[in-house]
């Protein structure tokens, strides 16, 4: 028999499902893995095998040529020397003092006066002060090499390249994404050309799993921590 003061079996239903509302809202989605998927070259169309002759078409190779990415999904190995440091400061000081007297006019020669006050006569004061002060820094460094696949060969030969990296560690994953275009007189000899030679890159390291939960935020304390909180 149940007591007359237990809750229903709906309220404990209620507040699992508020839970496991609050939880989806916490859970990190992964990045858009095809986004940086590999580029996988454009297909040759296939010709008859010549039997018996020395030079068969398509098996072709280039003596005095480096061996480097040019054609779209060729690999290119991207070495990361990012490298970064900011910092700001800024203080302000204000002040400001306001005095005003009235004197009061004379009537007759005398002033006017009320029960012995003079009632046209008085002053003015005002003062104000401000003082502010703060400061910024911030610094990082990714280092590393990723290697990438040519997505686009672009009218004047330079290369859309992205790729990423994904490392399976001991409770959770990290990830390394890059994408950006690269000139082909800045690839050196061994088919690598550094970070800070791709243009508009984008860099993405973060990772997955119980650590990393563990090392963010709730979402109730970055509500607090938000601007819109009003105290």
């Amino acid at each position: 028999m149940r007591a007359r003061n237990a809750p229903p079996a709906a309220a404990y239903l209620g507040v699992i499902a508020m839970a496991a509302a609050l939880a989806a809202c916490h859970t990190q989605h992964p990045p858009k893995v095809p986004d940086f998927a590999s580029t996988l070259p454009e297909e040759v169309p296939e010709v008859g095998a010549a039997n018996g002759a020395i030079y068969q078409s398509g098996h072709d190779q280039e003596l005095f040529d480096n061996a480097v990415a040019r054609r779209v999904g060729d690999i290119l190995t991207i070495q990361l020397l990012e490298s970064t440091a900011a910092s700001k400061s800024a203080v302000t000081t204000t002040k400001k003092d306001t005095t005003t007297s009235l004197p009061g006019a004379n009537i007759l020669g005398g002033a006017l006066t009320i029960h012995g006050r003079n009632v046209l006569s008085g002053s003015l004061a005002d003062s104000s002060a401000f003082d502010g002060e703060g400061t910024s820094a911030q610094s990082n460094q990714l280092t590393g090499y990723i290697s990438v696949t040519v997505a686009k060969r672009l009218a004047n030969g330079n290369l859309l390249v992205r790729g990423q990296r994904w490392f399976a560690l001991n409770q959770g994953r990290e990830f390394v994404q890059l994408q950006g275009i690269v000139r082909p007189m800045d690839i050196g000899p061994d088919n690598i050309v550094p970070s800070y030679s791709v243009a508009d890159a984008t860099i993405s390291y973060g990772g997955q799993g119980a650590l990393d939960d563990t090392n963010t935020k709730s979402w109730l304390a970055r509500f607090f921590d938000s601007p819109y909180m009003p105290f």
